[in-house]
């Protein structure tokens, strides 16, 4: 299976704040057109996921979580092909 292909945020802005308290982590900023245009465009049931993810230079950036549930079903027949597996317990 194909590994999808990066969807960087658009107007979303992510910088670490490694001066501040423990308790901070970062500054999330929005350049509203741009972001708007971006949650419009990649909305899925009135969300969009997001990632704050890390280069491998070390700069932050946000990126379109692709994840995609699988179906119902999918879990269902999962669930019983585990149960299956199980050995019977004694007690």
């Amino acid at each position: 299976m194909n590994k999808p292909e990066k969807v960087f945020a658009d107007g979303f802005s992510f910088k670490r704040r490694e001066n501040a308290p423990d308790f901070v982590v970062g500054n999330l900023s929005c350049k509203v057109e741009e972001a708007c245009t971006f949650l419009k465009s990649n909305a899925r049931n009135g969300w969009v996921n997001m990632n704050i993810m890390q280069s491998q230079g070390g700069n932050y950036y946000v990126e379109k979580d692709q994840f995609v549930p699988q179906p119902q079903g999918d879990k269902a027949e999962v669930k019983s092909e585990v149960k299956e597996d199980k050995p019977d317990l004694p007690f």
